[in-house]
């Protein structure tokens, strides 16, 4: 080894040693320490934060799902009220029709009392109108009647079809029936037929 080899050695042995009075003279140790204690509660300061944020992210989720819970129940809510508010529309116009509709029976029944009123009315001055024809005109068509009766003896059925001429003849002395149909024979000859059958002996 040479001189200035040993000398190097020297010199960095002791700048190493000098080098570690200073270090341990000066306050970078307690300057670690307080870095150390710092980064300590910051960490638990992290720690803290990272909880109180978890804790609020969770009260956030469970008032989002009540929130969530609440607006189902309140549209449930709303679904139901809207169904009700369509069924009592449905039945007021139910109502509104039914009332109409007895309305307009109401209306008929009524035109159809004053119809029936007038009819009775008419009926009524028929009656009367009739009554008092009868009054006047059956007593003299009874007496015709029984004039002719007298007269001709033939007595004549009312009761028989239209163009049937039916009835008996009492005249001279023998009943000779009468049967008549006026719708294959003219007048004449059933005018003729009838007066033979009268008794012209006074």
């Amino acid at each position: 080894m040479s001189q200035n080899d040993a000398l190097n050695d020297d010199d960095l042995e002791k700048s190493g040693e000098s080098l570690i009075d200073f270090i341990k003279s000066s306050k970078a140790e307690s300057a670690l320490q307080g870095a150390r204690e710092k980064l300590q509660e910051f960490f638990v300061h992290h720690i803290k934060t990272k909880k109180t944020t978890t804790e609020i992210l969770n009260s956030l989720v469970h008032a989002k799902e009540v929130v969530s819970q609440k607006l189902l129940h309140l549209e449930g809510q709303k679904t139901q009220m809207m169904q009700e508010i369509e069924r009592m529309e449905q039945e007021v116009q139910r109502s509104l029709s039914k009332s109409h509709t007895l309305n307009s029976e109401q209306e008929f029944l009524q035109r159809e009392l004053e119809r029936l009123r007038d009819a009775e009315q008419e009926i009524q001055t028929l009656q009367q109108e009739v009554d008092e024809d009868t009054t006047e005109v059956i007593p003299s068509v009874i007496y015709v009647a029984q004039l002719y009766f007298k007269v001709t003896k033939i007595k004549l059925e009312v009761d028989t079809e239209p163009h049937i001429l039916r009835g008996v003849s009492y005249g001279a002395d023998v009943v000779t029936p009468i049967n008549i149909d006026t719708s294959v024979r003219s007048s004449c000859d059933v005018s003729d037929e009838l007066w033979s059958l009268v008794n012209t002996e006074w």
